[in-house]
């Protein structure tokens, strides 16, 4: 749900605001590419996810029908519970959102945002960022291009959207929402590429807007079904010191899943923020492998540990994620708009806590980092040490040798992989030392791009020209110093170019709220109200507009916000 205000309105204006103060960030400004078209590789990765999600489900299903067979039904139904109900919840999610979306009227006047003009627009317009002040919104809609509700088409418009309900309600009781999410999301990007603009920009909108959806349903959906199914298979072939082959494909895929998961949402979420530079698919690579190796040494050290102790292990279990959640709810985390779906967010990202590390923080994370990872280890290295000595008497000293190193050298290639990552294929550039990055020299082209003046808080549509958020705005947000490492320039370095006059043609949608920092999603990919009036306005601009945050730097000349569940 949305943050609302209490009233004001937010004026219509072709100007470009002030700039924020640039603060004591010594670091000169890094941009992507003025602009990014959806190409093969995406293609090809989001067939890859299908393949992924479709190879994960089906041989749950697969093994689950095969416990039956073979009368194990205890096997047969914990198997089938952790196929049926995280699936049920995403589902539930999935509609939701849908149900959202898919309203019979476009909210535009309740969307905490306004649009500048272009030059051939006169004149000022008001959009209310209050519930009560919907009616006004919808009878200014008019003067900015704004065009009415679906629900004005007649019967032939009624019968379609009947038809589109009765479609998604097939697809989500089927349990085939993230199948469908994907073709869409493929779809909205090969159409994109065959496009020219304006199309071609709305269309790229809509296809980043759904891979946000995808990526977080994906990952809760991983996190609540494939890891445990892992945690499960692995208990059951321990125990029964025989491996099926069909109990070593679904421990496989279920892994797999869960390090794609983790590195694709990482991707997208760098992908959808225009102040951090988008991973190469050579991370993507390396970071699976890295959560690959750590995740499986962690599963297969829970598992050596819940075939002897079943309840300490529970116990356990429950006793890691309160820590972890704890200690998330703690860190003051800024990923949603109301404060009861930030406490239950943080709540699932202390499920995925119990298993590999996952950044949710702005700042220093070196040392949250090493906190965590000693953790991890520590608990490996006591859990293994506990089955060993207490393990089956049948069970073979070989066979226990083998099991411990197994979980020793995927923990250690874990390791190695992530420094891997960190050291050559970060995208803010390689480490240099522990504690600093080297400065990637910034591209002639970029830097004299239009795309590279834009002031700060600005995000172009597609959302893609945002110049790095400023140290003051990271300080006053999240109450941390610096980013993820420290950042030092290369010697003998260049000076960065001078600051370029801000491109001043085309309309500006200002969104008074202040900007989410990374590692979370923009407001405009969680409010679902404002991407419902970015994509109206977007589809009515003429040029592409961009999105204007409050500036936290600035005087606080607006209005006091309240957030509601």
């Amino acid at each position: 749900m949305a943050a609302k205000s209490d009233g004001a309105a937010v004026s219509l204006r072709n100007e470009i605001p002030p700039e924020c103060p640039s603060g004591s960030d010594p670091r000169p400004p890094r941009h992507r590419a003025a602009e990014q078209r959806y190409s093969v590789p995406d293609c090809c990765w989001t067939l890859c996810a299908l393949l992924v999600f479709f190879s994960d489900g089906a041989s749950d299903l697969w093994l689950a029908a095969d416990y039956y067979l073979r009368r194990s039904y205890w096997c047969f139904a914990l198997t089938l519970v952790f196929v049926v109900i995280p699936s049920v919840v995403v589902q539930v999610l999935s509609f939701r959102w849908f149900a959202y979306d898919f309203t019979e009227t476009v909210e535009s006047g309740t969307a905490a945002a306004a649009v500048v003009g272009g030059a051939s627009v006169a004149g000022e317009s008001d959009f209310s960022t209050t519930d009560s002040g919907g009616e006004r919104g919808a009878g200014r809609s008019a003067e900015a291009g704004v065009l009415p509700g679906p629900g004005t088409g007649g019967g032939v418009r009624g019968c379609c959207r009947a038809f589109i309900w009765l479609f998604q309600a097939i697809i989500h009781i089927f349990q085939l929402a993230q199948v469908w999410r994907y073709v869409h999301a493929l779809y909205l990007g090969v159409q994109s590429r065959w496009h020219r603009d304006p199309e071609r920009r709305h269309y790229y909108w809509r296809m980043m807007f759904e891979n946000a959806d995808i990526s977080m349903l994906r990952l809760l959906e991983s996190f609540l079904k494939s890891a445990p199914q892992l945690v499960l298979q692995l208990s059951i072939m321990n125990q029964a010191t025989q491996v099926l082959p069909l109990q070593a494909l679904s421990a496989s895929a279920s892994l797999i899943s869960l390090a794609w998961m983790v590195a694709s949402y990482q991707k997208a979420l760098r992908d959808s923020r225009d102040d951090k530079l988008p991973m190469t698919y050579k991370a993507v690579i390396v970071q699976i492998l890295w959560h690959l190796f750590s995740i499986g040494a962690r599963a297969l050290a829970f598992a050596l540990f819940a075939s002897v102790f079943q309840l300490y292990f529970a116990i356990f279990i429950v006793a890691h994620w309160c820590i972890m959640t704890f200690w998330i709810i703690q860190g003051e985390t800024d990923f949603c708009m109301s404060k009861w779906e930030e406490i239950i967010y943080n709540m699932m990202v202390g499920i995925v806590y119990v298993f590999c590390w996952f950044s949710v923080r702005e700042g220093r994370t070196r040392c949250r980092m090493l906190i965590y990872s000693l953790t991890v280890f520590i608990e490996n290295v006591a859990l293994t040490t506990a089955w060993f000595l207490y393990r089956d008497p049948r069970t073979s000293d070989f066979y226990a040798v083998i099991l411990v190193c197994a979980v020793a050298s995927s923990y250690a290639l874990g390791t190695f992989f992530m420094f891997v990552y960190y050291c050559l294929l970060h995208p803010d550039g390689p480490i240099s030392g522990w504690g600093y990055m080297v400065e990637k020299e910034p591209h002639v082209e970029t830097l004299a791009s239009p795309a590279a003046s834009l002031p700060p808080d600005v995000v172009s549509s597609p959302p893609r020209t945002l110049q790095r958020t400023k140290g003051s705005e990271r300080e006053q947000g999240s109450g941390v110093d610096g980013d993820v490492f420290q950042v030092r320039a290369l010697r003998g370095a260049r000076a960065p170019a001078p600051n370029l006059t801000p491109r001043t043609e085309g309309p500006v949608i200002r969104i008074d709220l202040p900007r989410k920092k990374y590692p979370a999603w923009d407001a405009h990919f969680i409010d679902r109200r404002l991407r419902k009036t970015i994509l109206v306005l977007e589809g009515a601009a003429p040029v592409t507009p961009r999105i204007q945050y409050r500036c936290l730097g600035a005087p606080k000349e607006v209005m006091e916000y309240e957030t509601t569940v």
